[in-house]
């Protein structure tokens, strides 16, 4: 990109109908409807979409009022569909016809918490795999049986469409789309200026089993200890050594740490390196070697072979696909400002 040149801004379209939850349609304003190009973050063009140019109703006293109609789809890069206050709400006929025809051309759509429903009553959700709120995983089944309710992710993908758990795995789901789309410091910027974490890890088990840690004496211990873990990633870490470092059992740990994040120990710790390795791969001209020394891969064949089996890349190829957002944000610093 040329100095100077701005970026075509990414168009996000929010689909709105009366019956879409407000939270929803806060976040997705949150994330793509707030100018953070000052804070390295690509510009969007969010659009709140409608079958037609009226306010939409939302529940509290509030409206939304639409700034482009169902055409506007056709030049969208990225389709959000807000959860629904009544899970059973039937989204207007137009909706259904321009979701399916943006599917069709190929266009990802992304549902968030109930939003499951309205891909469901569209025909998009028919033999894929689709998740929702943990405490509606019957009703969608019930009354879409043609779509294969997976019961605890936190968000999951199937043939270009998206699905999200409950209320904050809508801002997990949006805040992954940004991380994937433009890279992990343009979701970690937009997570900050919304105070919140840049991906949990995990499933809904976290919540369904246990809403809470046993103890508050378990819970700090952990946290103690996936920080001291986060603060040295370059060491070898075993299962073993961090349970000592907590005081438990192997086996007492891994209970805990499961019933606490939703997820193991060293499946933790992957996540954690691929995001480190992420944030340099962005950030530096480190070579290939010291990136997985620093974050803990060892070697540039395990990064490699972790980078495939979770991001679908590999580690050079994401570097030439989002180190440009360091060289633009370099770019932008260097500007004097008016």
């Amino acid at each position: 990109m040329a100095p100077g040149h701005a970026p075509t801004p990414a168009r996000i379209a929010l689909v709105a109908f009366p019956g879409v939850r407000a939270f929803d349609v806060s976040v997705i304003t949150e994330v793509w409807g707030v100018d953070r190009t000052d804070r390295g973050v690509p510009p969007f063009d969010l659009r709140r979409v409608a079958a037609d140019p009226a306010p939409v109703p939302l529940r509290g006293g509030l409206s939304l009022t639409p700034d482009r109609t169902l055409a506007w789809l056709t030049r969208a890069d990225l389709i959000v569909v807000p959860g629904l206050d009544d899970h059973l709400t039937p989204a207007p006929a137009p909706v259904l016809e321009a979701l399916r025809r943006a599917h069709a051309r190929s266009t990802p759509i992304a549902a968030l918490c109930g939003g499951a429903f309205t891909l469901a009553q569209a025909g998009l959700l028919d033999d894929r795999r689709a998740v929702t709120h943990w405490n509606l995983t019957d009703l969608l089944r019930t009354h879409h049986p043609r779509v294969t309710v997976v019961p605890d992710a936190l968000f999951l993908h199937d043939d270009n469409i998206w699905t999200s758990a409950g209320t904050a795995a809508g801002i997990d789901l949006c805040l992954h789309l940004v991380r994937t789309t433009h890279g992990a410091e343009a979701a970690a910027a937009i997570a900050r200026s919304m105070v919140t974490a840049p991906f949990r890890t995990g499933t809904q088990a976290q919540f369904i089993e246990h809403p809470t840690p046993h103890t508050d004496r378990d819970a700090d211990t952990l946290a103690a200890v996936r920080a001291y873990a986060l603060t040295h990633l370059a060491e070898p870490h075993t299962v073993a050594g961090l349970a000592v470092r907590a005081g438990m059992s192997p086996r007492s740990f891994a209970r805990h740490f499961q019933a606490t994040t939703g997820t193991t120990p060293l499946r933790w710790l992957i996540t954690q390196r691929i995001a480190a390795a992420q944030k340099l791969l962005e950030r530096t001209d480190l070579p290939l070697p010291e990136v997985a020394r620093r974050t803990g891969f060892g070697s540039e064949i395990t990064m490699r072979q972790h980078f495939a089996t979770h991001l679908a890349t590999s580690p050079r190829d994401y570097r030439l696909a989002f180190q440009h957002t360091l060289d633009q944000r370099e770019v932008d610093t260097a500007r004097p400002h008016p």
